[in-house]
């Protein structure tokens, strides 16, 4: 196993090239050793080269509600209102501190998502 850091553009190429390899490599052997390893250093490398900017606080209340099978009904209870829900959707009001810890606690929607700048 020869592993070093993934510095260019094209170490990375070859690490994911690797990667696809040793893909399906059994844990605790050398080649699932190094799997794991590789790994590790990619996806170092893609978040520094890659990033990928969390969602916009309207859409992932949206995204949130969906995947709970959630209508906007219960925005209303969480918000405080059929106009206040508006609003917010619509983007004409921005969400309240304590909007955002409502949101956080019912919906589970990390507050770092809820608190960004739109």
């Amino acid at each position: 196993m020869n592993i070093k850091p993934i510095k260019t553009k094209k170490d990375y190429q070859g690490a994911l090239k690797r990667i696809e390899e040793l893909w399906g490599a059994k844990e605790n052997t050398p080649a699932g050793d190094e799997f794991e390893v590789l790994f590790t250093l990619v996806e170092a490398y893609e978040e520094k080269h890659y990033p990928i900017p969390p969602p916009h606080p309207i859409e992932a209340i949206r995204f949130r509600l969906e995947q709970k099978g959630a209508d906007e009904k219960e925005l209303i209870k969480i918000l405080g209102g059929r106009s206040r829900k508006s609003e917010i959707l619509s983007g004409r009001r921005k969400l309240s501190l304590a909007m955002i810890r409502e949101l956080h606690d019912k919906l589970n929607i990390p507050a770092e998502t809820l608190i960004a700048a739109y």
